[in-house]
């Protein structure tokens, strides 16, 4: 007869040890103020947390004695989770299509759309279409593929130089 397993589940909650997780004693208490309260017993530190309305929330567990802190433990992992997420990059991909006949002011109105979306921290993908027998003259969206990166060239560098992916030249250009 086979028994039935339990699957290993990774540790999904916080490791921190607060209030009467905490079980080494004694610990080194700071207080809600930063001040240090010294060694003291861990009962005697959750009960002055307990009087401050506060948690006893324990800041680095591998040292000797154990630093545990006098602090709102909501509010602490609210901090935490709020620095972590914003370590991430926002970075979106923009797009603006040219083809190799577009005008010189509607080249500018693209470019200063461009040049807003670099400001913001977003990517801009430069494309030049091809239709037709545009594809016989693909000097001309070269030119002006060139003409869009010299002008954006104070805004932002060229992440991938132009390629040609079939009816269409490609750059990447990045925030600096």
């Amino acid at each position: 007869m086979a028994l039935a397993r339990r699957t290993v589940q990774p540790e999904t909650r916080d490791a921190t040890r607060i209030n009467q997780q905490i079980r080494i004693t004694p610990i080194r208490v700071v207080s809600e103020s930063g001040e240090q309260l010294g060694i003291i017993p861990t009962e005697q530190a959750l009960e002055r947390a307990r009087d401050a309305g506060l948690d006893l929330v324990e800041v680095a567990p591998n040292e000797r004695p154990p630093v545990c802190r006098i602090m709102d433990y909501g509010k602490f992992k609210y901090d935490k989770n709020k620095k972590k997420n914003s370590g991430s990059s926002h970075t979106k991909t923009k797009e603006i299509r040219l083809r190799p006949k577009t005008g010189d002011e509607d080249i500018r109105t693209k470019v200063r759309q461009a040049e807003k979306f670099l400001e913001h921290k977003d990517k801009v993908q430069v494309s030049v279409l091809f239709r037709g027998r545009e594809m016989a003259h693909i000097e001309e969206g070269r030119k002006v593929m060139e003409q869009v990166i010299e002008i954006l060239s104070e805004h932002g560098k060229v992440e991938t130089k132009p390629q040609q992916h079939g009816r269409r030249m490609i750059c990447m250009i990045a925030p600096k």
